[in-house]
């Protein structure tokens, strides 16, 4: 708890970052900035400045929210011939024009109020002088050590030549060549990310291996402040970033479940999940059909999605005996993509401050260590974001020449009364659009404290009638819902693939800061 800002993270010393631009006097965008950066060096295999985002944020004294995108576009050379399942996931032909160092950097100039070589310095020491090594680090090198080896660069700057595994937890590690980009970019700014000397090192390297980025990707791209859209559910009014986030699969989700009566709802009851997995995939079939570059695809026929006569219209479609067969979360099945989504592949992070500001950014590289390959000698992972699109040349969310890619990175920040409420988000690809209705459920029907609502035990499907859910939700619920056709997939209790949410509520009566992190991962909250 805190009184004069909080801070949430998937890594400690990532918090601190943040705490300490607070406690030097900086705002939520200062800190947040820190926190995003320090988590590039980290975890590696999460976030980095190779990587896409998506932020939302509340000013001091506002009744709304506003949403940030730096969700990356593809080149303008894609072709759609040339890409296969794996070039979409490994190698030079999966990224997409990162996005993260441009979102940073305009959150600072737009509302920051320290110097920008301050803000950086908490990752530049990190990456140049050490940290130790957690267990997560250790075990998540090691897991993914195969998506490294085919490429010099990536093993040379991660594991360790001889065994080419990762180091032992408690080991020092240090990214001398990320420390010396991050310097550049804290002392040059954007400039030289995105015109400068690193956006000519990583397009020339990218292209001596066959990719496709050029310098007139990388000088070209910008991101876009956004309205948020939202909805009422049960009185609080939940904001969630536009497209290219599918951010109104969120909402629309929680409108169906409004259209159940706060008597219907009980938690962990059979009927309550069955609920929620079968409203998750009528929002999750609109998302297919509809979402894709907000630049070049038809308007979201938001009026009719996000209101309550469809929600109750969705709710009809609902046969609370029976689960539903579906095609899975994409517009043509793909394996690469689904492995993709599987696990909590990204991360997320939650600043607020003594003013008032509230900023939640979720970022990330995709996959696990993105595209795999260290590029321009830069010490960056760049993502493989070309991951979600779809391969069909029908869908609205395909791969096509300088596209906006419609993304699961959608953060959320309810107000009540006109008040902010909270702010919450999580990695886990397409799951985060369920889950984060799992959450507000905790919070809003169940009455649950933040910490409780992100712990709780949560569930998610995937194709045909596959659930995949934590042990801790009970036996005889289990039962009931295969009695009604589901096919249960057990996973641990706290399973590091279901979650790492992290959020931030506002205490209604004092208005002091509440935090939750996440338990199944390396979640660390403070407040000041």
């Amino acid at each position: 708890m805190g009184t004069d800002g909080m801070v949430a993270a998937g890594n400690m010393l990532a918090t601190m970052a943040g705490v300490r631009m607070l406690a030097d006097g900086g705002n939520a965008f200062d800190a947040a900035v820190a926190v995003g950066a320090t988590l590039g060096v980290v975890e590696p295999y999460h976030s980095g400045p190779g990587g896409v985002g998506t932020a939302i944020v509340r000013l001091a004294g506002e009744s709304f929210s506003r949403a940030l995108d730096f969700s990356g576009r593809t080149s303008s050379s894609a072709d759609p011939e040339r890409q296969s399942a794996d070039t979409r996931d490994l190698g030079v032909l999966a990224p997409l024009v990162p996005g993260n160092v441009a979102g940073w950097l305009e959150l600072h100039r737009k509302h920051g109020s320290l110097e920008l070589e301050r803000v950086f310095a908490p990752a530049i020491d990190y990456a140049e002088n050490g940290y130790p090594t957690t267990y997560q680090n250790s075990s998540v090198i090691d897991e993914f050590a195969d998506r490294l080896r085919p490429h010099p660069s990536s093993v040379e700057a991660l594991l360790e030549e001889v065994s080419l595994r990762a180091s032992a937890p408690g080991t020092r590690r240090r990214w001398p060549l990320m420390a010396a980009s991050l310097k550049m970019i804290a002392q040059q700014g954007g400039d030289v990310f995105y015109t400068g000397e690193l956006a000519e090192r990583i397009v020339a390297d990218v292209q001596e291996q066959g990719g496709i980025l050029t310098v007139d990707d990388f000088a070209q791209y910008e991101v876009e402040w956004q309205d948020a859209l939202s909805v009422d559910y049960r009185g609080y009014q939940v904001f969630a970033p536009p497209l290219p986030s599918c951010g109104f699969q969120t909402l629309q989700h929680l409108k169906t479940m409004e259209a159940f009566g706060p008597e219907e709802l009980v938690f962990q009851s059979a009927d309550t999940v069955h609920a929620t997995i079968e409203a998750a995939k009528l929002s999750i079939a609109d998302r297919i059909a509809l979402a894709g570059d907000p630049d070049q695809c038809a308007p979201l026929p938001l009026d009719c999605l996000l209101s309550t006569e469809y929600a109750a219209r969705q709710k009809e479609r609902i046969d609370m005996s029976a689960a539903a067969a579906v095609p899975g979360e994409s517009y043509v099945s793909d394996p690469a993509a689904d492995a993709l989504t599987a696990g909590g592949n990204t991360t997320h992070f939650e600043v607020a401050d003594r003013d008032g500001n509230a900023v939640g950014i979720t970022q990330t590289l995709g996959g696990y260590f993105g595209c795999a390959v260290v590029l321009g000698n830069t010490g960056f992972f760049l993502n493989n974001m070309s991951l979600f699109t779809d391969s069909d040349p029908m869908a609205p969310n395909r791969y096509g020449p300088g596209r906006r890619v419609a993304t699961a990175l959608g953060p959320t920040q309810p107000f009540k009364d006109g008040r902010f409420m909270l702010s919450l988000g999580m990695p886990g690809g397409w799951a985060i659009l369920q889950r984060t209705v799992q959450i507000m459920l905790h919070l809003i029907d169940f009455g649950m404290d933040v910490q409780q609502a992100i712990e709780a035990p949560q569930f998610r499907q995937y194709a045909g009638r596959d659930i995949h859910f934590e042990d801790r939700l009970p036996l005889q619920v289990r039962r009931e819902l295969e009695a009604r056709g589901h096919e249960l997939t057990n996973l641990e209790a706290w399973s590091l693939r279901v979650s790492g949410a992290h959020g931030i509520l506002v205490d209604e009566e004092s208005g002091s800061y509440q935090s939750g992190c996440c338990t199944r991962r390396e979640g660390y909250a403070i407040g000041l």
